[in-house]
Order: structure tokens, then sequence, then C-alpha cells
């Protein structure tokens, strides 16, 4: 190995803008660490006269893939072009030529992460994707390294900063959903069709990433379970601020007994939460350990110069790897066979909001119904809505099953008080105090 290190990049999009600035004005700091220079040999475009917000000459410009991949100059391939399929074929040519990949596509590794590490390791080549999972925050070196001597029993996360964003808004602000989004839009927060952000896909990506590498196991996109934020009313918002809960669209994986549940959805969680206050578009992701505990990771989840910086990171551990000639031996292939928990092995508390008759015994017919399910109620709240002769009752159960929860909903279906399930949504970490004030008897 030579005094430079050569480098081809494929994408010169926001990401890929951020990977040359960073490397050109931080050489100085890469010799130093690496003892040799880092050289961006040739970038791959789609579009030879397109304006760019980087500096950069012409000549080391290509729209042919195979001017990166088969050149034998170049020892490392980072890819922030994005896309499946066409950039899943690049990666494994480049496999196949012997040359290391780093990665920032996050739905590339969540769908083919597995085949991708089997075809690094095939052939003795790195194969690192940090900036997949919440920008600049140093999450999968966290668990993968820093942590690589514990059991790790659950990751919690805000791993989408669009939604923290409008969830941010909408809390502290009380403006509607629609608008928090436009803003989120205006900032550049959230892109024009938000979509893969707001129905929790994009979370779900990462959280299939973040389980399959804290429990060793091969996690599928298909096994998380999601559902994001369209659908929320600012009256959930307002309920849970009552009771000492803020709202959250929150990724979740637990193991236990190497039983697994992974899923994304919105979450009430207790205000003494640590990711209860993490606001606007930062993310986190708290991980509790066996040994070591609670700890938590936190920092911009996007953004060019953040995201460029995992990118690089990994980029220098890949150089380090080639010096000490360990390429190759860091990717580990799934310990644990996959075995997803049941409905009746998960559960947890829950917040319920439903529209009824106003009458005389109508709770009673409701709290019967939860009682034969053996589930009971940790906070109630009932207000009558006179000009609709109906009412509204708010409960948070206390921990529960899912399948007893979701039977207690089926059932809610059939009751005649029952006018209206108008939402529910997960508990995470009970408040410290109770709602203030008293219950109305119906």
């Amino acid at each position: 190995m030579g005094n430079t290190v050569s480098i081809g990049l494929l994408g010169l999009g926001v990401v890929g803008s951020g990977v040359i600035k960073l490397i050109e004005s931080h050489q100085e700091e890469l010799i130093h660490q690496l003892g040799c220079e880092v050289n961006v040999k040739s970038v791959l475009i789609r579009n030879l006269e397109k304006a760019r917000n980087v500096e950069i000459d012409r000549t080391f410009l290509t729209t042919n893939p195979d001017d990166i991949i088969n050149d034998p100059d170049i020892d490392v391939i980072v890819e922030v072009m994005g896309g499946i399929d066409e950039t899943y074929h690049h990666i494994l040519q480049a496999f196949a030529a012997k040359k290391h990949v780093v990665t920032a596509n996050k739905d590339l590794v969540a769908l083919h992460g597995t085949a991708l590490e089997k075809a690094a390791r095939q052939n003795k080549c790195d194969f690192y994707y940090e900036a997949s999972v919440a920008g600049g925050i140093p999450i999968l070196r966290g668990i993968s390294d820093g942590l690589s001597s514990d059991r790790i029993q659950k990751v919690m996360g805000i791993v989408n900063g669009t939604t923290n964003y409008i969830l941010t808004k909408m809390s502290n602000e009380g403006v509607s959903y629609e608008n928090a989004l436009m803003e989120a839009q205006e900032l550049g927060f959230a892109e024009a069709d938000p979509t893969a952000d707001v129905e929790g896909l994009d979370a779900a990506r990462k959280m299939a990433i973040l389980g399959r590498l804290a429990f060793s196991t091969d996690i599928a996109l298909e096994d998380v379970e999601v559902s994001g934020i369209k659908n929320l009313e600012l009256a959930d918002l307002q309920y849970g601020e009552k009771f000492g809960y803020t709202m959250k669209l929150i990724g979740y994986a637990q193991c236990s007994d190497q039983q697994i549940e992974v899923s994304v959805q919105p979450t009430l969680l207790s205000k003494e939460h640590p990711l209860a206050d993490v606001k606007n578009e930062y993310n986190a992701v708290y991980v509790y350990g066996e040994a070591v505990g609670e700890t938590m990771f936190y920092g911009p989840g996007a953004g060019s110069l953040p995201t460029a910086t995992a990118v690089v990171s990994d980029l220098v551990t890949v150089i380090k790897n080639m010096r000490l000639g360990v390429c190759g031996k860091h990717s580990l292939e799934a310990r644990f066979e996959k075995h997803l928990r049941s409905s009746d092995q998960r559960s947890g508390q829950y917040y319920l909001r439903i529209h009824v008759k106003d009458r005389v015994g109508a709770f009673s017919e409701i709290s019967t119904l939860f009682n034969d399910l053996n589930i009971s109620f940790k906070r109630i709240l009932q207000t009558p809505i006179k000009k609709r002769e109906l009412a509204e009752i708010i409960v948070v159960t206390h921990h529960t099953t899912l399948h007893n929860f979701q039977d207690a909903l089926n059932q809610l279906h059939n009751l005649d008080v029952v006018l209206q399930i108008k939402s529910y949504y997960k508990v995470e970490g009970d408040a410290a105090h109770e709602l203030a004030g008293t219950t109305k008897k119906l």
C-alpha cells in the first residue's frame, strides 16, 4: 500500500458533496491518522452538465460505473447514489473486483444487508454502513464495538427527523399535522413526497438494520410492524400532555429469551423517558444492555456534513484495516435463528380514546369488558360532549398483552354503547404524576 489511497465515489448529491468537502478540508487530519493521503479519483454521476454545490475537476467525473468498479487504482468505493437494484448490482461487482465498500444507503442495507455482508466476507472485503442509520450519530459502531461485550436487550429510537419535527411543532405550538408538515417541507426537513417518512417506512428500514446488528439475527424489513403519524389528531397529543406523556414516532426492538419484536409506531412516552426531550429534527437512540444498563446516542440524524462525517469515519476504518491486513474480518454471520414474538408474548401499556353514548352505565359496560380480559386501568378521563349527546373516554391501561388489548378493541366494536374508537397508541414508561382533577361518572 502506497502513500495514497484512491477512492471512487458513486453519486454526487448532498451526501457525496459533503464527503468530498470533508476529505479535502480534513486531509491533514487523515494523513495524521492513516499515514497516507486520501484521494477521490473518480465520481459517478448521471448528468455531466448538472450544476454542483462542490468544486470538482470535470475530468474526475464519469457516467459509466465500470470506470470506477474496474479501475485497478481505486481501493475503496463510497456509495452515496441511493436506489436499490442498480446499486446492489454495483456493490456486488465491487466486491468481486476486491474493492471495499462504504455506503449510506439505508434502503439497500435494510433489504440486502445480509447478502452484501456475505459477499464482502467471501471476497475478503470490508463493508461499512454507519451513515445508513441516524446520520452523524455513531450508533452502529456504538453497538458493534462499544457494547460488543454486553447483551443488548432493547433498542428504542427517534430515527426520523422529519416526523420528530412535525410532532414537536404539534406538541409545543398546537399546530395541525398538515401545517407542521408544510413548514417542515419549507425548511427542507421533509421531501416534496413525505410518504416514506410520515408513514414510518424510513424508520422501519433503520430499525431492521439496528435490530439485525443488536441481536445478531437476520431481521428482514417485513418483520417490522409499521404505522405512521398521518392520522394523529391534536386531541391525542393534548390528552397525552395532561397524563404526563409526549408523542413520538418510536422505532422499537426488543429481544428476550431469543424472542424478538421490532416495530415503528406513534408512542406516548413518559416525560421522564430520556427520549422525551429530543425535539425538532434531531435523532436519538436509546440502548439498554444487560450489563451496562441505559445508554443513549443523540445528534443530527441527517444533513450533508453530519452524514458525510459518518461516511468518512467508515472510510478511515477501512483504510486502517487495509494497513493492518485485516479487511473482511469484522463482519460476523448472524448467530441466532430468528423467532418473532407473537401477540400474546408482547406486553405493554396502551392509551385508548373512544366516543360512547352519554348515558348512565356506559362506562360500567366498558369496564366489565376490560375486566373480563384481565385489563385494568391506570388512568381514566371522562368528558361529556353535550352538543352531540355523547361522551369521550380516555384511558391508559396497566401492563397487558397485545393479544388481550387487540381482543378488547374487537369486542368494543360490538358494544351498543360504543359509537367510535377514535385512537389507540402504545405507552412507554409510566408518568410520575396522576392527572389532576376529578373523573365524571357515566
